[in-house]
């Protein structure tokens, strides 16, 4: 009993442990670093990140269903990582309508179920430089069958933006007009400043619209790894500044010299400062007369092929040894005649190049000019016309005595050489 005084004190002291414990749990569940507004899985502060100490805000597998946190992120934050959530939609306004986050450079939105992005959802992006959307379910098409998701000014509030990541972005069985719709949005949104784009794993059998990329004045990396490309059915010409074009893991049986041609043209370009790279491995080549070309093609080119020794290809089951061969190293001996149609063919391209085009191509300028000048001829022409024939009564009255003058002249000329004695020799 003696002792039971001195016992209290540390009874108390291990209550008001507890007690503290147990609301420092608690406000543990209901907020986080970010404040009181963000759940606990999500983080704020300074972090490295490729490299550098940068403020971030990272909400990664926080299981959350709407962007409505996003209102409330610390104003100095550099980079936002928002990944692994269920937000099928993102609504306008995702950074709120008056918040100003001058010093965000990067947007992390990958994984996040995304099936349909409003013209409006980025405002007040004006620093952002990449923006990452991969593996999510975007639906741009204007021809959905429930309702149209073809927003073309998606993009248009990013500015500076320089980084565009849709890697496995868009939802499986796109529409063959994918390429159309993203023309449309690369027109509207102006991404004067876009230098790399990644379109790897989205199912891509071909372009529809060749000028897909025309409108991406600065690109210099275009990343098409992993589709279903068989040939490069798209415009690179117009894409003076591309120094890098990912097509492996595609479909190429072999690369025809129209493909082949465009890539020389633009790498001969005397404007260009950087050489093209281009990488063509883990396609499927077919070890036949197809492939001799593109063999020749590799050995002669200023292209920088990428892995070129070690690009491979696969003999038919047929074949003696169906073992897979370095293209490099094929005999092509029984080709002769392929090789030689394709080598003329890629010389045309040369000799078009240095020389002039052997036909020349009449641009769509010129051309218009050309039809505006006949049509103005054949409309002086029928305004001289229809005078002549509202003024045929003057000018017939106009014109009788010149016409009987002249008359006049030739018959005095005839009876004065009747006139002239005969002279005989």
């Amino acid at each position: 009993m003696a002792n039971e005084p001195q016992m209290k004190p540390q009874v108390l002291l291990v209550t008001l442990v507890a007690i503290s414990a147990a609301l420092s749990l608690g406000s543990a569940e209901s907020s986080s670093s970010c404040g009181p507004n963000f759940p606990v899985a999500c983080s704020c502060g300074n972090e490295m990140y490729e490299g550098a100490v940068q403020f971030i805000v990272n909400c990664t597998n926080a299981g959350l269903h709407n962007t409505s946190v996003l209102e409330y992120m610390p104003e100095q934050v550099e980079i936002l990582i928002f990944t692994g959530n269920y937000i099928t939609e993102l609504p306008w306004n995702v950074f709120g309508s008056i918040n100003d986050y001058k010093q965000l450079k990067i947007v992390d939105m990958s994984n996040n179920h995304i099936r349909e992005i409003r013209g409006k959802s980025y405002h007040h992006v004006p620093r952002v430089e990449r923006l990452i959307l991969n593996h999510n379910n975007l639906s741009i098409s204007r021809y959905d069958d429930e309702v149209n998701h073809h927003h073309p000014r998606v993009f248009s509030n990013f500015v500076n933006l320089q980084s565009l990541h849709l890697t496995d972005a868009f939802e499986d069985h796109s529409s063959p007009q994918l390429s159309e719709d993203l023309h449309d949005i690369f027109v509207n949104s102006q991404l004067v400043k876009l230098e790399k784009l990644h379109l790897e794993q989205n199912e891509i059998t071909h372009f529809k619209d060749r000028n897909v990329f025309c409108d991406l004045p600065a690109l210099r990396d275009l990343h098409l790894g992993d589709n279903l490309l068989k040939d490069i059915n798209f415009e690179v010409r117009c894409l003076n500044n591309l120094r890098f074009l990912d097509l492996e893991r595609n479909k190429f049986e072999f690369v025809k010299p129209s493909d082949m041609r465009l890539l020389n043209e633009l790498q001969e370009r005397e404007n260009r400062t950087v050489n093209l790279i281009v990488d063509f491995n883990l396609n499927p080549f077919v070890c036949d007369c197809k492939i001799s070309p593109f063999r020749t093609w590799l050995q002669a080119t200023r292209v920088q092929v990428r892995n070129q020794e070690s690009l491979m290809c696969f003999h038919g089951l047929q074949h003696v040894d169906p073992a897979p061969a370095h293209i490099l190293q094929l005999d092509m001996s029984e080709c002769a005649a392929t090789m030689a149609a394709a080598a003329s063919f890629l010389n045309i391209a040369e000799n078009e190049q240095l020389y002039g085009q052997l036909q020349p191509h009449i641009s769509g300028h010129t051309a218009t000019l050309i039809f505006l000048l006949i049509v103005l001829s054949m409309i002086l022409l029928g305004l001289l016309v229809a005078l002549v024939y509202v003024s045929r009564d003057k000018l017939k009255y106009m014109m009788t005595p010149v016409f009987d003058n002249v008359a006049k002249k030739v018959q005095y000329t005839s009876i004065k050489d009747e006139d002239c004695p005969e002279v005989h020799v």
